[in-house]
């Protein structure tokens, strides 16, 4: 039976109940309140000390066991044997259980909760788009995803840069944010309306861009409205309607024009590439990431590792539409390519494992049930990485990708206390990650036992 879809039908009174337990342990921790009612500036912050059966840095190739992390404020101290830990401090023990950094996805789409996400913008409000990726976000955060990148989702009005805000302020609970508005697409694109009539004059659901002054134009539109990462449609889609990925779309020199007008404002690119040829002139370009990579070939998996460009395969979203379908007559596409190029798409993922390319993982789910979204763990492990490989993808790797790595994707001293505990051992069933149960977020937990 199929996930049911966020926003369809009655929310469970679980769900309800989670939601409400987020809030109140949230503000149990002290966080979200204004600035007025925060503690006197000189009053040390409270500490706290996490004990646990095995720690997952993100950075060693193996754990540490029987430990303990001191976190003072936001901010993760120190990190050893339970012997760093004063007396008199509140202590998490979470027993046998290992710890891990919070985990980073760098390819979520909370706006996009249905399978029809290419009309959706046309039947909401962005309200109530945003309100709805609230709530998916928020359900993200308590699998485990303490970050999230968007690679431009499907709001007119830029929603999600509404979320992050609301949530940076602390009016809501919610993950960390970054990424793109939109998806930059040429006419005719992946991002565009390929199944309206002619004289129908709707607005798409990407960014519609042509030639190099409409690219910079586009780009200068995103920055202005808080992308701080700009996504590129390179190569057709999967997921719409018309159009091939086998094709590239974008020339040269709007690649470089692009590029180069994001540079100007210290913003990296991605860039969706399915053909190989695409994600070669992505990387010429100099594009920061490759999103999917399905058609790569040799010589684009040796660019990725000269140019350190990083991969973010998404393997299980296509995995999960081959196996269940979809009732939906815009993602029969989908459906179809996914089943055909499964196989092909794993051994190329796999050579490019062997070559040494930085690959990170990405759900392309999003504002879906959150359950999905850790399955791309195990796609990667099934593809030849080490469960270890699969886990820095999800922290250290992606903390990279970002250029945040020196506040998150570790657990040492000095970075922000984002953290998540699963029951099981993740090195020995890579399947423990899709059963978060502790969950902190900057000091503040979020979720426990």
């Amino acid at each position: 039976m199929k996930p049911q879809r966020r926003g369809e039908g009655a929310r469970s009174g679980a769900g309800c109940k989670s939601i409400a337990a987020l809030g109140l342990l949230w503000l149990a921790a002290g966080a979200g309140r204004p600035a007025a009612a925060a503690a006197p500036a000189t009053a040390a912050p409270a500490a706290k000390g996490i004990l646990c059966g095995k720690l997952i840095d993100g950075r060693s190739d193996r754990p540490l066991r029987k430990a303990a992390v001191l976190v003072e404020g936001d901010r993760i101290v120190r990190v050893g044997g339970p012997e760093i830990l004063p007396p008199g401090i509140e202590v998490i023990d979470l027993g046998s259980a290992t710890l891990l950094p919070g985990l980073i996805d760098m390819h979520s789409h909370p706006l996009q909760s249905t399978d029809s996400y290419q009309v959706d913008h046309l039947r909401w409000s962005s309200a109530y788009k945003a309100l709805k990726g609230l709530k998916a976000v928020q359900d993200d955060l308590l699998a485990g995803w303490t970050t999230l990148r968007i690679p431009g989702d499907d709001d007119v009005f830029y929603a999600q840069f509404d979320m992050r805000r609301a949530i940076d302020e602390g009016l809501f609970i919610g993950p960390r944010i970054t990424g793109a508005g939109h998806y930059i697409s040429v006419t005719g694109g992946g991002g565009d309306m390929n199944f309206i009539a002619p004289e129908q004059h709707v607005i798409a659901d990407g960014l519609i861009a042509d030639g190099p002054d409409e690219m910079r134009k586009a780009v200068r539109e995103e920055i202005k409205h808080g992308s701080d990462w700009i996504k590129l449609l390179v190569t057709g889609a999967f997921m719409s309607v018309g159009d091939n990925p086998a094709n590239v779309h974008f020339s040269p020199e709007e690649l470089r024009a692009a590029v180069e007008e994001a540079a100007r404002r210290d913003v990296p690119v991605m860039a969706h590439a399915h053909a190989a040829e695409g994600i070669k002139m992505a990387i010429r370009a100099g594009v920061r990431s490759i999103e999917h990579g399905t058609f790569m070939d040799a010589e684009a998996i040796k660019m990725m590792v000269e140019k350190g460009v990083y991969l973010v395969p998404t393997m299980y979203v296509g995995e999960y539409y081959a196996s269940q379908g979809s009732d939906s007559a815009e993602m029969q596409k989908n459906v179809e390519l996914s089943r055909k190029y499964q196989a092909e798409f794993e051994r190329r993922v796999r050579d490019a494992i062997k070559a040494g390319v930085k690959i990170c993982v990405g759900s392309d789910f999003g504002g879906f049930p959150p359950e999905l979204n850790a399955h791309e763990f195990a796609s990667l492990v099934h593809a030849g990485m080490t469960p270890m490989q699969a886990i820095q993808a999800g922290t250290r790797v992606a903390s990279e990708a970002l250029r945040w790595q020196d506040r998150i994707g570790t657990i040492e001293a000095g970075k922000l206390a984002d953290l998540v505990a699963v029951p099981g051992d993740p090195l020995k069933d890579i399947a423990a990650l899709q059963q978060v149960y502790f969950v902190m977020k900057g000091g503040a937990v979020v979720k426990r036992p």
